[in-house]
């Protein structure tokens, strides 16, 4: 029976040896490029190991065509296991040198506007949610699939290979089901996102043990231990073993998940959590863990912490009371004050290799600064001194635009001013502060037809004395309507 259709219970060598045809087969029929999905887990790895097998069996005059290997680091990966692909790259590129391979590793990662600490910190979007995950496309599918248009670019067409099975999930095995059914050709499906793209996957059919037999089996071509691979699953399951299945109701640890170390898709970080409770060696990753909790708490904590208006000041009533909008300026430089803390201690008490691991990088810092001058109007340019204060190091992010004729000993007295003179309203200091920003932004421009505009925006903002006044205009709106209510729109929070 074919392989791509039968199921195996045991891998064999024949049926290595029938993957390995397969791919050599596929891989002359034309000069159509491959692009590898490769995260450094079990079944990308065994992906990638097969495809490298198979071109060493071809003729080097064969080798016509390039196989791109890339991985996406969003650069909020668990450390363990972002070091951990991170030298499997550095390994891959060496040996497909040496052995005179057309292989090529890509580490991607995303655009600056797209990072986690840039959204989170930045701009104050809530924590991701079931209802507002807008982590997975900007920080992990934006980077893969510009790298994917570049090569259809130069290329027009393109072969996706992953490392997918049906054993991963209902719906994953779903997916698969429907790929099999628009097949073109023998092991092509059309990939939907993107016209004059095929997807490719050979293990589709393999279960988790599949997987971890032949990476016990087979070596790892270009030197990284598959052994070391499976201790660092075994590190992450809830018992600390990958046990010998000797039936289908002995447990795997191919069941293990790697991701984000900040991941609130779910209720726990179980894999940090075992990595740590199984490995001492890991204890310095606690700190980490114990951020990630802080950031993903409860509904009525984590709103607390948001602003009562959207980000251009409207008001949604649901549920009877006010949808909140994104993270106050106060615990955005909460969270990044945590955040360098956890950054400076894990690098005292962890590793020597993880001393090189940034847990948000200078380009993000900068970034985050920029946004707070001049989407945030927060003249008193705060960043720079919670990181000397945290790092004690000197913050220095080269040249950036900045109010030169306010800074934070004007925002503190103007703050102090407006609670005297009207204590009773909440937002009179921060609209003022927006209203002198912009001004002063605009000194040197001749049509100021803009800068009303934007005073404008900034006053109907702080509309409401407070959020008690708020409320009490969007319950009597809401009444007057009487129709469909506002419902979240994740583009609320989008610049």
């Amino acid at each position: 029976m074919d392989w791509m259709v039968m199921a195996m219970a045991n891998l064999t060598k024949d049926d290595i040896r029938q993957v390995i045809e397969t791919i050599k087969e596929l891989y002359l029929e034309d000069m159509i490029p491959w692009i590898i999905g490769y995260s450094g887990g079990k079944d990308s790895t065994a992906v990638t190991q097969l495809v490298w097998y198979a071109l060493q069996e071809l003729p080097k005059d064969k080798l016509k065509k390039t196989v791109h290997v890339i991985s996406t680091d969003t650069l909020v990966e668990s450390p363990v296991v972002a070091i951990w692909a991170s030298e499997s790259l550095k390994k891959m590129k060496d040996k497909a040198k040496e052995d005179d391979l057309p292989i090529i590793p890509h580490r991607l990662t995303p655009a600056i506007t797209n990072t986690y600490w840039v959204n989170l910190i930045g701009r104050g979007y809530p924590y991701p949610r079931r209802d507002f995950r807008w982590c997975t496309d900007r920080m992990k599918i934006d980077a893969s699939n510009r790298f994917i248009k570049s090569i259809l670019d130069a290329e027009s067409e393109a072969i996706m290979v992953l490392g997918s099975r049906k054993a991963e999930s209902t719906v994953r095995k779903a997916v698969l089901e429907g790929y099999e059914k628009k097949r073109y050709r023998a092991h092509l499906s059309p990939n939907g996102s993107f016209p004059n793209s095929y997807v490719f996957t050979p293990i589709e059919n393999w279960s988790n043990d599949n997987v971890w037999q032949y990476l016990v089996q087979m070596p790892n071509p270009w030197g990284h231990s598959n052994k070391d691979l499976l201790a660092m699953y075994s590190g992450a399951s809830a018992d600390g073993e990958c046990p010998l299945v000797i039936d289908s109701t002995t447990p795997s640890c191919g069941n293990s998940r790697f991701g984000c170390w900040v991941c609130t898709m779910v209720s726990e970080d179980k894999s940090m959590a075992a990595m740590i409770q199984n490995d001492e060696e890991k204890a310095w990753m606690l700190p980490m863990l114990e951020f990630r909790n802080e950031i993903a708490a409860d509904r009525e904590t984590d709103r607390n912490r948001r602003d009562f208006r959207r980000k251009d000041g409207r008001l949604t009533w649901h549920n009877n009371r006010l949808v909140h909008g994104p993270y106050t300026k106060e615990a955005r430089e909460f969270f990044l004050r945590r955040l360098l803390e956890v950054e400076k201690l894990i690098h005292e008490i962890g590793p020597e290799e993880i001393k090189e691991i940034p847990l948000i990088t200078m380009e993000e810092l900068k970034f985050i600064r920029q946004i707070w001058l001049d989407e945030k109007h927060e003249f008193d340019d705060s960043l720079p001194r919670i990181y000397e204060e945290v790092t004690g190091k000197k913050y220095d992010d080269g040249t950036i635009s900045k109010n030169k004729y306010f800074g934070a000993a004007e925002a503190e007295l103007l703050k102090t001013v407006c609670a005297e003179l009207y204590p009773d309203e909440q937002l009179l200091a921060e609209m003022q502060q927006a209203l002198l920003d912009t001004e002063a932004k605009a000194a040197a421009i001749s049509n100021k037809h803009n800068v009303i505009v934007n005073f404008e925006k900034e006053i109907k903002k702080a509309f409401y004395r407070d959020e008690a006044e708020a409320e009490i205009i969007a319950e009597q709106r809401a009444k007057r309507i009487a129709g469909p209510l506002e419902e979240i729109d994740a583009d609320d929070f989008v610049e």
